[in-house]
């Protein structure tokens, strides 16, 4: 099975989710990188164009293997682990975390 590392940035804005930014580092097995990607450093970086999400889902596959890595500046956190395990992201309330 071919590894390939593909990041995403991400900001809360507005009570949703914005992607900023993602990379993919080499590309095949579906993951090409788009039209206007530029090659830099080892990783391809672009831009999608998504509009902001009340709701990120993340499927867990199983074929994957490790599941979703989700860091922030407080460190970092593997979800959906399991094969079939949904993970739903939402913005909240940063003075509720705590």
């Amino acid at each position: 099975m071919e590894k390939l590392r593909w990041e995403e940035d991400w900001r809360v804005s507005d009570g949703k989710l914005q992607i900023v930014g993602a990379r993919v580092q080499g590309s095949g097995a579906g993951m090409d990188p788009p039209e206007g990607a530029v090659f830099d450093n080892g990783w391809w970086r672009y831009t999608p164009k998504v509009g902001p999400q009340e709701v990120l889902v993340l499927a867990a596959s199983g074929a994957t293997g490790d599941g979703w890595l989700l860091c922030s500046s407080e460190g970092c956190l593997t979800l959906g682990e399991d094969a079939e395990a949904t993970v739903m992201l939402r913005a909240c309330d940063p003075a509720l975390s705590r």
